[in-house]
Formats: structure tokens, C-alpha cells, sequence
């Protein structure tokens, strides 16, 4: 398998099947069957955005501003912010459901959170790789 292929295979085509994912399940009545405590629906915007971030900061790894964590780190927040900006408004002209700014901002902070815990973990696991490979060189 070609490089380029294993990278649209393992990082790319994730995030698209999950876009479109969000996209069709935006796209049917609302249901029913979200559990019913409040802010339940927030918790779940916040827990889907979380992932897209993560999708979007591996997908983005794949490209040349990989050497730059900060460039990595504003773009999968902004990508992530904006497909939950533009899932509200897909809403709002979807019949039986609303789109609701506090959606929005559950998506935005969702996306925030993922993409940092995500940087930080690919972070320490990249130094615990480094302590390894010292480790065996003393040898």
C-alpha cells in the first residue's frame, strides 16, 4: 500500500465518515431516545466535537504544518468549531429540529478539550518513546 493511500485510509477517511456521520444523523428528526437529564444533549455535542477534534488534529498531522504543534492545534479547533457552527444551521432548516447556540458553543468547547488532551497525550507519548530509546542506549 502506497504512503499516500495508508494516510487517507488510516487518518483522513476516519474523519470523513464521521463528518458525514453528523451530517446524516443532523439531518433526521431529533430523537427521543437521548438520555433525559439536563444538559444531556450538551454533554453529547461536547463528547462528538471532542472526537472530530481529535480526527481533525490526526488528519492535519499528515500534511507539512505537522512540525508546528501550535499551527496543528488552531486548525483542528477552527475545522472542528466550524463543521459544528455549520451542523446548527444545517439544523435549523432541518423539519423537527433547532439549532441552538449553546449547541454550538458545546461543539466549540468540546473541540478545545479534545484537540488539547490529544496534543498533550501524543505529547507524553512521544517523550516516554524518547526516555525508552535513552534507556536502551545506555546499554
Amino acid at each position: 500500500m502506497s504512503s499516500m493511500l495508508k494516510r487517507l485510509t488510516l487518518y483522513w477517511l476516519p474523519l470523513i465518515i464521521y463528518c458525514i456521520a453528523i451530517y446524516i444523523q443532523s439531518d433526521l428528526p431529533a430523537s427521543e431516545h437521548i438520555p433525559s437529564f439536563e444538559f444531556s444533549d450538551k454533554i453529547l455535542h461536547f463528547l462528538a466535537y471532542a472526537v472530530m477534534g481529535v480526527l481533525f488534529y490526526r488528519a492535519y498531522q499528515t500534511l507539512r504544518i505537522k512540525g508546528d504543534p501550535r499551527m496543528l492545534i488552531l486548525l483542528s479547533v477552527v475545522s472542528a468549531s466550524l463543521y459544528g457552527i455549520s451542523d446548527e444551521i444545517h439544523q435549523y432548516f432541518v423539519p423537527f429540529r433547532d439549532a441552538s447556540i449553546f449547541d454550538a458553543v458545546a461543539n466549540m468547547l468540546g473541540a478545545v478539550c479534545g484537540v488539547y488532551l490529544y496534543h498533550r497525550w501524543v505529547g507524553y507519548r512521544g517523550q516516554m518513546t524518547e526516555v525508552r530509546e535513552q534507556m536502551t542506549d545506555d546499554r
